[in-house]
């Protein structure tokens, strides 16, 4: 039996997009749907990566004197400032109230740096395996985006391909709002 394939496998495999013009608009919209669902998982997963990297760049800054605050201190405004690295203007403007549906935590990468205790151990661990796992984060974070990358721009050509059935009265809009 074929073990499932992940969405983000799906999506990337340059099959999701061939004969976008040949599908049916239903399909069409259930692969920008299945886009957008990933994509609000992958900005909720760089959101809790980048607070992450957040609360180990200030423990960095704390053990060479340049911090007197405890994290706890700290936290609200780490957890406060503007977005972290790599951030464009969409993670300020599109924040969900709500988490999005994510998969049970397993054997992913990703998985492991945010179940990690390691945060609340900060003070207890030794300058390399903090600088350990802020590469890790940070090489995760690097890894999320190139993803949301690709998911971005299934959508777009998903979007394009739609734009332009419904211009060329191939599509309409009601089929959305009575189909």
């Amino acid at each position: 039996m074929e073990r499932p394939r992940r969405r983000i496998d799906i999506i990337s495999d340059a099959s999701f997009l061939d004969g976008v013009d040949g599908l049916d608009t239903a399909e069409l919209r259930a692969r920008r749907t299945m886009c957008a669902g990933l994509d609000r998982e992958l900005s909720f997963y760089r959101r809790l990566l980048h607070g992450r990297i957040d609360v180990v760049a200030f423990e960095r800054r704390r053990r060479v004197g340049d911090e007197d605050r405890t994290l706890m201190e700290a936290l609200p405004d780490i957890l406060g400032d503007a977005p972290g690295p790599g951030t464009g203007h969409d993670a300020v403007t599109s924040l969900d109230v709500l988490p999005p549906d994510v998969p049970q935590p397993g054997r992913r990468r990703i998985d492991y740096l945010l179940g990690d205790d390691l945060l609340t151990r900060l003070d207890t661990i030794d300058d390399a395996e903090l600088e350990r796992f802020d590469t890790a984060l940070r090489s995760e974070e690097q890894e999320v985006s190139r993803q949301r990358k690709v998911v971005h721009a299934a959508m777009d050509a998903l979007g394009d391909e739609l734009t332009r059935r419904y211009r060329m009265g191939l599509a309409s809009v009601d089929e959305l709002l009575h189909g």
